[in-house]
């Protein structure tokens, strides 16, 4: 009698159930996510399973794993990279108290597939010893003939130049961006080539006087401990454009659920916490952005540059633009 009690005792117990594990696909590098995603382990017993690679590449990777993905968590940078993750109907919406509290509006999809978890701007960088900062105000007035020949940016394939455009689109409509894309073009000091860096380097070169290009770069330069990149970070100045008006145009890194999701409450987790206070410290200050949650020490750099009015528009439009501002840039002649 007592084993039959035993069994039955024994059959209440619930099964040990696997190890509570993410799957995490990241358009950040190792170096740049992984030691936080460790710290996560060790706080919650939470495994997570790190796949990195190009933004585009893991995008097109879930595309083609469809609903056999084993991802949980997409992490990648630029609001239009995240709201075409939407539209392939690789991200699904959460609902969750913290994130929404957490995160402010502009920075998140209005439906709740992504959000961001760093801020960065687009700015101008110039020549130290060429231009005056009493020179500069707006994007807008980079497409004045009087900066012919001196400005340097990277290619028009590039999403934050397409994401770039996209917030001047939302802005002016379709026929005065394309009149100001013409304008930017013709200010060209040579054929877009290479990443930001490269322009930062080419306007210390000499071979322009300005360029654009994201925040983090030119931090990321001048903290990098190479002569030569900080060198040449040191002879460019950055520029906040539009704060007389709407404000410097900004746009995130950030991370969504996947439509595949296995461990959907597990990934929500390690998605609120990637927007805490130690998470958002960190995470700010190794890839030299600004942390989305207010009230979080950012990188010394960065602070060091002072405030800035941002442009407030919800990024998610960004996205929505996006088609429009690659078909107005092939047709302003932006390679």
């Amino acid at each position: 009698m007592r084993y039959i009690h035993l069994i039955v005792l024994l059959a209440l117990i619930p099964p040990a159930g696997p190890a509570q594990e993410v799957n995490v696909y990241s358009g950040r590098k190792e170096a740049l996510i992984k030691p936080l995603f460790d710290e996560y382990t060790k706080e919650t017993g939470i495994r997570v399973n790190l796949v990195t690679g190009k933004a585009d590449a893991l995008i097109k990777r879930l595309e083609l794993e469809g609903e056999n993905s084993p991802a949980d968590l997409l992490l990648t940078v630029d609001a239009g990279r995240l709201y075409r993750a939407k539209e392939l109907g690789l991200l699904q919406a959460i609902t969750s108290v913290k994130l929404d509290k957490t995160v402010p509006e502009n920075y998140r999809d209005p439906q709740g597939y992504w959000y961001g978890l760093s801020v960065r701007a687009r700015v101008i960088v110039r020549s130290r010893t060429k231009i005056k900062p009493a020179r500069l105000s707006t994007y807008e007035a980079l497409a004045d003939p009087a900066w012919h020949n001196q400005l340097c940016v990277r290619s028009s394939s590039n999403i934050y130049n397409q994401s770039l455009v996209a917030s001047m689109l939302a802005h002016h409509g379709p026929e005065e961006t394309e009149s100001w894309i013409r304008g930017l073009v013709g200010n060209f000091a040579r054929d877009p080539k290479g990443g930001d860096r490269d322009q930062i380097k080419a306007v210390a070169a000499g071979q322009c006087n300005l360029a654009l290009v994201n925040t983090y770069y030119l931090a990321g330069m001048l903290s990098s401990g190479i002569d030569a990149e900080v060198d040449a970070a040191e002879q460019v100045a950055l520029f906040w454009p539009n704060q007389d008006g709407r404000g410097a145009h900004v746009n995130v890194s950030g991370a969504g659920i996947t439509r595949s999701a296995r461990n959907k409450t597990a990934a929500v987790q390690l998605l609120e916490y990637l927007v805490s206070v130690q998470a958002q410290e960190w995470y700010g200050k190794t890839n030299r952005e600004f942390p989305v949650r207010d009230g979080v020490a950012g990188d010394s750099i960065l602070q060091s540059w002072g405030e800035f009015k941002a442009d407030n528009l919800n990024l998610a439009i960004l996205g929505e633009n996006n088609q429009d501002a690659v078909r107005a840039m092939d047709r302003a002649g932006w390679k």
